[in-house]
């Protein structure tokens, strides 16, 4: 064939967290010595009464097609959940089960753009943010938030990056890959001038859960917010349920009626025994939570002092999810022991899983090359050995001559 082949999808770049995430279970296979930390899936196995709830509707037959929302039980359980824990009131006709959080996200943009709209995005952002606005036909505005403002914007950047062009802003809290998590204060600073310039705002919530030390806020929760926010969410990291693919978006209903019409055309449900699984997650409450995030926070604090003892410039503790952003940049212009000379993020990662093994995700992954990610949702064998490797790679380097 030599008709062209969809210009749009070829033009967005292929996830770099899952290619490397790919290329180390080759590698493994393989038979090579690679230790992972590039995939953000908690160790963990899927909590026993999840696993018996997808069994049972196995087992008595509840393998059929669903309407396109998802099923109506599980649907009424999100809405309980957003009400007694966020503070939300939702209709079940307002939540769609989607095949994980990133399927939420792109419902969720599919339903607001249309060519040439604006999408605020800030920086440092999950990869696929800004491909899927692409994609979709938009455009994303980066607005960078620094490492000396805890990796978080500002409402005074927010206002700046607003044109005519602007249709909203995708907001990720807490952050991957930066493990920032927005204050009440600096969420009701953004949402004021979110109203105020009439934007959607897509709410990523999907690390709720994995909060340290701090509180956690909906953006839909404030004033004017709710008619216009689509919060997106999901079981994957909260219930270590990475491979059921199960997530939804709770929307106004004008929007979540639009998501419903893509998802009767696309893919018309998610899987029936993971919506199945979803309801009994929602049934056990926060049970398997807690101790999660404690072992996540003890594992943040060893990752910080270990690579503490090798950075220059020490890494920001992660007031959530389960990352690490560490800066790498003083590192850069130093040569291997064979003498090829490190000069981004992406060179630093790949030099790091030739020599070590060691696989981590390049922060030019997420709009920011002066770092990479570590995923620290591994268990304590595995960091030790990543650390150990990450110290011994670094200082191999030599100074350019």
């Amino acid at each position: 064939m030599t008709r062209p082949l969809s210009s749009r999808t070829q033009n967005i770049a292929a996830s770099l967290t899952v290619t490397i995430d790919t290329l180390a279970k080759q590698m493994i296979a393989e038979g090579k010595d690679v230790v992972s930390l590039g995939a953000g899936e908690p160790d963990f196995p899927t909590p026993e009464p999840i696993r018996e709830a997808a069994c049972k509707a196995i087992n008595e037959g509840k393998t059929r097609y669903t309407a396109p929302v998802g099923i109506l039980d599980l649907r009424k359980a999100v809405c309980e959940k957003l009400e007694l824990e966020n503070g939300l009131h939702y209709a079940p006709e307002q939540i769609i089960m989607t095949s994980g959080a990133k399927h939420a996200v792109f419902n969720a943009l599919a339903a607001i753009i249309n060519p040439g709209d604006e999408v605020i995005v800030p920086a440092p952002y999950w990869v696929t943010y800004p491909e899927l606005v692409k994609w979709l036909g938009g455009t994303p505005v980066i607005v960078q938030g620094s490492r000396e403002q805890d990796f978080k914007i500002t409402a005074e950047q927010l206002k700046n990056a607003c044109t005519d062009k602007t249709k909203a802003i995708l907001i990720n809290n807490p952050c991957n890959p930066t493990g920032a998590v927005y204050s009440r204060e600096e969420l009701e600073a953004l949402t004021k001038v979110i109203v105020e310039k009439d934007l959607y705002c897509i709410s990523d919530e999907v690390y709720e859960y994995f909060v340290y030390d701090r509180e956690f806020v909906s953006t839909a929760s404030f004033d004017g917010m709710a008619e216009r926010t689509i919060i997106v969410n999901g079981f994957s990291k909260s219930y270590c349920m990475t491979g059921w693919r199960i997530g939804y978006d709770a929307a106004p209903a004008a929007i979540a009626k639009i998501i419903g019409k893509i998802q009767g055309q696309a893919v018309h449900h998610p899987s029936n025994v993971a919506q199945y699984a979803a309801i009994g997650a929602l049934k056990m409450g926060r049970e398997s939570v807690a101790p999660m995030r404690e072992a996540f926070r003890k594992r943040r604090d060893y990752m910080i002092e270990r690579t503490s003892a090798v950075l220059t410039t020490p890494a920001k503790s992660p007031d959530g999810a389960f990352y690490l952003f560490a800066p790498v940049s003083d590192f850069y212009g130093k040569s291997t022991p064979e003498g090829k000379v490190i000069e981004d993020s992406i060179g630093l990662c790949q030099y790091l899983l030739e020599k070590e093994g060691l696989a981590i995700v390049p922060g030019a992954a997420f709009g920011d090359d002066t770092c990479v990610r570590f995923s620290y949702a591994a268990d304590d064998a595995t960091l030790t050995k990543a650390c150990d490797r990450f110290e011994r790679a670094l200082k191999g380097l030599r100074c350019s001559t």
